[in-house]
């Protein structure tokens, strides 16, 4: 259960929800510093591997104990980085498919890891400061 800070109002999630979402942000850039290490694009290791689904499905388990604190948008966060990253890969990965295509499929997909890496790090950024992320409206 989570405690009301006096202060601002505001719902303040327990240390191990704060933790959690700290886990879930190391299980995300590990499997993309996975794909800079490795022949695999940062987005392909990012979508693909174990780690990165392990954390989306934690997001979806857990997102209901983190509602009306900071760390659920968060979960948002990361949850939506994953989906929009799914959706440019499955772009990407179908213009690479034709041979016209392949000259804007393979900068996206770079774009599309390059972008991943920063939501990774400007999210795991905010949470340290314990701050919540932009939602969009």
């Amino acid at each position: 259960m989570a405690d009301i800070d006096v202060h601002n109002q505001t719902v303040v999630p327990t240390e191990g929800l704060v933790t959690l979402t700290h886990v879930i942000y190391a299980l995300h850039a590990f499997s993309a510093i996975t794909g800079l290490t490795s022949a695999a694009f940062i987005v392909t290791a990012f979508l693909s591997g174990w780690p990165s689904i392990i954390a989306v499905i934690l997001n979806y388990v857990k997102r209901n104990e983190v509602r009306g604190t900071y760390l659920d948008s968060h979960f948002g966060w990361q949850i939506r980085t994953f989906w929009y990253a799914v959706l440019w890969f499955v772009i990407g990965a179908g213009l690479i498919a034709t041979v016209i295509g392949a000259v804007i499929g393979f900068p996206l997909l770079i774009v599309t890891g390059l972008w991943v890496l920063y939501r990774i790090i400007r999210g795991w950024i905010t949470l340290v400061d314990r701050k919540p992320m932009p939602t969009p409206k």
